[in-house]
């Protein structure tokens, strides 16, 4: 690998660690906000979810075992490791799968744990797991198949993300099923209502909070960091289906994050949590339908 093949990803990982927080923490207060404003109440100020992570860091440091911590920070480093991949044009496949593996690690602390709550927490996430990996490796399968249509090197395609500037239309329009495939399952990947069954954010769902039930101080504060980290790279795997032929359609791509977004806290508030069977069989027959069909066509064009 040469020195700039080395440092692309390098740079891009510590370009997600500084930034991807901070945007995920703005997004974050916006989603308070905008669901307080539904809800009918004056709602936080946009900077409260950092507020309570500082509080967080700042509580003494109790944790129920040895190596809970090792693994939540470990789920964090391959998370920066993701993102880090995704930003800096990397391979979309190794995203995907390294960002797969930071979800098993936080699966892993939730388990050492041994609090009964937080197992049924891990077990519900490893369903939650098993529900939308099928769509998210269609995803990347479908965005290899569209590349391979649109770039003018036969029906070779690529998983490289910086791909996407040296195409003549965005990938959306030969994987528009695959997307909003992509768009049923970021429910579940944002951890949302009707799907959160691991962890609500919401109080009344539930008197304990699944997987981080026996999490405190700053344990509880790195989970909250590492989610708004995912929700930066999964809003970023919507914005790619938007990108194409120049820097400038960069931002066509974080409108339309965006208005997903907006559409995931619509969602949020509005519908009940649902059981994970209805979540296992909807997950699989929508990648089935919206991914299978989709690149069974793409693959005779």
């Amino acid at each position: 690998m040469d020195a700039i093949g080395f440092l692309a990803p390098l740079l891009g990982c510590v370009a997600f660690l500084i930034f991807a927080p901070i945007i995920g923490c703005l997004l974050a207060g916006i989603d308070r906000i905008i669901s307080a404003k539904m809800q009918g109440r004056v709602g936080p100020p946009l900077l409260q979810p950092y507020y309570d992570v500082r509080k967080l860091f700042e509580k003494e440091r109790v944790t129920v075992n040895g190596v809970q911590d090792a693994y939540v920070i470990c789920a964090l480093i391959f998370a920066v490791i993701a993102g880090g991949i995704f930003f800096s044009g990397g391979n979309l496949l190794m995203c995907v799968f390294v960002i797969t593996l930071s979800s098993l690690f936080f699966i892993i602390a939730a388990y050492s744990s041994r609090s009964p709550y937080s197992e049924v927490g891990a077990a519900r996430e490893t369903l939650q797991v098993m529900s939308y990996e099928p769509m998210v490796l269609l995803f990347a399968v479908g965005f290899y198949m569209a590349t391979a249509a649109i770039l003018p090197f036969g029906d070779v395609g690529t998983f490289d993300i910086a791909a996407v500037l040296m195409l003549d239309r965005p990938v959306i329009v030969y994987i528009w099923p695959v997307f909003l495939g992509l768009m049923f399952i970021l429910t579940i990947k944002l951890r949302k209502s009707p799907f959160d069954l691991s962890m609500s954010h919401h109080a009344h769902q539930e008197i304990v909070r699944g997987m981080t039930t026996e999490m405190s101080g700053s344990t509880l504060g790195m989970v909250e960091i590492l989610h708004w980290m995912e929700n930066v790279l999964f809003l970023g795997w919507i914005g790619i289906f938007f990108v194409w032929g120049g820097p400038l359609t960069i931002l066509i791509g974080i409108a339309a994050a965006l208005i997903a977004y907006f559409l995931e806290i619509l969602i949020d508030n509005n519908f009940a949590r649902v059981k994970w069977q209805f979540m296992l069989k909807a997950s699989w027959c929508v990648a089935l339908i919206a991914g299978g069909i989709n690149l069974a066509v793409l693959a005779f064009i």
